[in-house]
């Protein structure tokens, strides 16, 4: 990544996965923090593609109650379209910006960004997202994109890369992990997934554990996919997110992952999902949000 790289910024105000509402109109709370204006301040050339379309729950039929992919049609039509963009946005040798709307719209963005390459994943989140239609207890989509880009999952959504799995699991880094369902916490541990829970970030640091997942995810690949989920830091800072838990990392903390990823250089796409303006706080979590992003893109302390 140089000064001067080509951002693509792309809106999926979805909320058809998640279980609560208003994360849909987390593209406009991070767009109206300034994150167009400020990657420009930074040195970027800065295009704004507009939103996806989307869906929205007043307009689509309700699942059954037991469903155990609830919303499965329209999550992956609009996966298979924005998969689509962003691997012609990648074609054009520029790096999509992909702003959400809830976690199951990285099924598209990581699997477009994989597509003709291979590209490790690092996945940062207070979540695993590791569930298939075996193991959810909601049938939340959002809490199933890992499984999903690493091969398991329903085949409608697991093919969108145009290969299976869409990423290795050997090149796959989960960070900041806290809070895992019973049957995901087993099936993580039975995969080639690199798993580092908050308890590792306590007692080896940040720095240390950013250090290794990149070496995992650039070892042999052509760069990595982001995907940052912003209910990964502590509530207290971050309280405007779909799925909060407490516990979580530090803005600090956050920072130098983001620091420490755009310095390795191999950064090619990123999600920022899960802001959720309605529970926000005078549109702090955004704003951190847009702080996040800049650090990913080159924004240094000096």
């Amino acid at each position: 990544m140089t000064s001067e790289t080509r951002v693509a910024i792309l809106g999926v105000p979805i909320d058809l996965g998640a279980g609560r509402r208003g994360v849909d109109m987390g593209p406009s709370a991070i767009r109206y923090a300034g994150l167009s204006r400020r990657l420009h301040d930074l040195g970027h050339h800065v295009v704004d593609f507009g939103n996806l379309a989307t869906p929205m729950v007043e307009t689509t039929p309700l699942p059954p109650p037991d469903a155990r992919l609830r919303y499965l049609e329209p999550i992956a039509e609009v996966c298979q379209r924005l998969a689509e963009l962003v691997s012609d946005i990648a074609a054009q040798a520029m790096l999509p910006l992909i702003l959400g709307g809830d976690h199951s719209l990285a099924i598209g963005s990581a699997s477009g960004s994989a597509r003709g390459r291979r590209l490790g994943l690092i996945w940062i989140d207070a979540h695993a997202d590791f569930n298939d239609e075996t193991t959810t207890p909601s049938g939340n989509i959002h809490g199933m994109p890992l499984a999903v880009l690493t091969g398991r999952g329903h085949l409608r959504l697991t093919g969108l890369a145009g290969k299976t799995p869409a990423f290795d699991p050997a090149r796959v880094v989960l960070i900041a992990v806290r809070d895992l369902d019973p049957l995901e916490r087993e099936a993580l541990r039975t995969s080639a997934i690199t798993v580092f829970t908050m308890h590792e970030i306590d007692r080896r640091g940040m720095a240390a554990v950013m250090e290794q997942a990149l070496t995992i995810a650039t070892r042999g690949t052509d760069g990595f996919h982001l995907s940052f989920d912003l209910d990964v830091v502590d509530p207290r800072e971050a309280p405007g997110v779909g799925t909060p838990v407490s516990g979580g990392i530090s803005a600090r903390e956050a920072h130098l992952a983001m620091e420490l990823i755009a310095e390795s250089g191999a950064l090619r796409s990123l999600d920022i999902v899960e802001v959720n303006p309605i529970l926000d706080e005078r549109n702090a979590t955004a704003e951190l949000a847009v702080e996040l992003a800049l650090s990913a893109l080159g924004k240094r302390i000096l």
